[in-house]
């Protein structure tokens, strides 16, 4: 049984779709028996990567027929041809800094949205000013403007629809195999790091540079939580008499 993760990516520096999959593959699997296996090509790579893009168009292509099929569509024979003559190609490299380097990486697009805040540099006049990275001209940054309308056409495209992951995890990496892999570790003497999860507040005064608990208005004071409720229910009955208390004593 192989391992994979895969991570959708939507969007381009100028928030253009451009949709495309970022996946990590394990260099070999777990046999039936439990075993870890190493790939033949000594844990390196699962498969020699010139078959695989013969074999990922094969797979696409047939998907893509099924799916035009579908649709009682059809695509003419000449433009089928096309896509099957041509020479398909499966980008896969080693990580330069290793298996830390690759989850830093991606780690930038998993939890994020189609762009961070430090990048907005103006709203006013119905436009949008922003900075965003031109890989086309030597990376250089660059600053655009937009029409608000536009800019918010942009990154809605990125908004993913309801029930559709931007992970997911495949063979002994997924969720229903936990378990399997905890043994697998065990056997191989992998310790898994405790997690240790921050605050949010603690992150975004880390990332952002925004002090939740600062007064907004004078910059100087703490705010203080006076009363909380359960999301989606109601506040208690007594805070509901005095503001209604306070609200007539107003009136008079």
């Amino acid at each position: 049984m192989p391992g994979m993760i895969s991570v959708l990516h939507t969007w381009g520096q100028n928030l253009s779709l451009h949709p495309h999959i970022y996946m990590i593959v394990a260099g070999g699997g777990i046999t039936a028996a439990g075993y870890w296996k190493h790939a033949k090509c000594k844990g390196n790579y699962l498969f020699p990567v010139k078959a695989m893009s013969t074999v990922f168009k094969n797979k696409y292509m047939e998907s893509f027929l099924k799916f035009i099929q579908a649709q009682n569509s059809s695509i003419e024979k000449s433009v089928r041809e096309t896509l099957y003559n041509k020479s398909w190609v499966v980008y896969a490299k080693h990580p330069f800094a290793g298996a830390s380097q690759v989850i830093e990486y991606l780690g930038r697009y998993t939890h994020k949205v189609a762009i961070s805040n430090h990048r907005i540099l103006s709203i006013a006049d119905g436009k949008v000013s922003f900075t965003y990275k031109d890989y086309a001209d030597g990376c250089k940054q660059k600053q655009m403007v937009l029409e608000a309308t536009e800019f918010l056409r942009r990154f809605c495209m990125h908004i993913l629809p309801p029930g559709f992951r931007k992970i997911r995890h495949y063979g002994f990496l997924a969720n229903t195999n936990r378990a399997l892999l905890q043994v697998q570790q065990k056997e191989m003497g992998v310790a898994a790091a405790p997690t240790i999860k921050k605050d949010w507040k603690i992150i975004a005064r880390e990332k952002m540079n925004f002090d939740v608990g600062q007064c907004p208005c004078c910059k100087k004071g703490r705010k203080t939580t006076i009363l909380h409720f359960e999301a989606n229910a109601p506040p208690p009955v007594w805070v509901l008499k005095k503001i209604a208390a306070q609200q007539k004593i107003a009136a008079q």
